[in-house]
C-alpha cells in the first residue's frame, strides 16, 4: 500500500524514476480497486453496459489515469528511455513494448533522470 500511495504523492512528476516494485504494486492496486468498484457497479445498477463502465470505476478511472501516466513515464526514465515513449501505446501492439521496459531492470547507478531509485530507501 506504501508504494501505491508513493505514486499517487508523485502524481504529476514526470522527470524522476521510479522502481519496478513501485510501478507494479501501483498497477496491481489499481487492478484490485478496480475489480471492487465493478462488483459494487454492478450491485448498485450504476453499470452501463452501452458504455461498459460504471459511474464508480469511471470516476476512480479519471481520478487516476494521469498518475498512471505520470508513474509510468518515470519507470520508462528508469530504464534511461525517454518518457515520450509512452506515447507507443497508441499504435497496435505498442503496449506489448511498454510491457517488456516496465519489467526491464533499471540502469545500475545514476542517469539523465537522476540517481537510482535503488540506492534512496524508502
Amino acid at each position: 500500500m506504501s508504494w501505491y500511495l508513493e505514486a499517487l504523492k508523485k502524481y504529476a512528476v514526470f522527470t524522476d524514476r521510479s522502481r519496478r516494485k513501485e510501478y507494479w504494486y501501483f498497477v496491481l492496486f489499481n487492478i484490485i480497486v478496480a475489480l471492487v468498484l465493478a462488483a459494487i457497479d454492478a450491485l448498485l445498477g450504476t453499470f452501463s453496459s452501452s458504455g461498459n463502465i460504471g459511474l464508480l470505476s469511471g470516476i476512480y478511472g479519471l481520478a487516476v489515469i494521469i498518475p498512471s501516466i505520470a508513474v509510468t513515464v518515470r519507470r520508462i526514465h528508469d530504464i534511461d528511455r525517454t518518457g515520450w515513449w509512452v506515447l507507443i501505446n497508441l499504435v497496435p501492439f505498442g503496449s506489448i513494448v511498454i510491457l517488456i521496459f516496465t519489467l526491464l531492470d533499471g540502469t545500475p547507478g545514476g542517469n539523465r533522470f537522476g540517481p537510482s531509485p535503488k540506492a534512496i530507501v524508502a
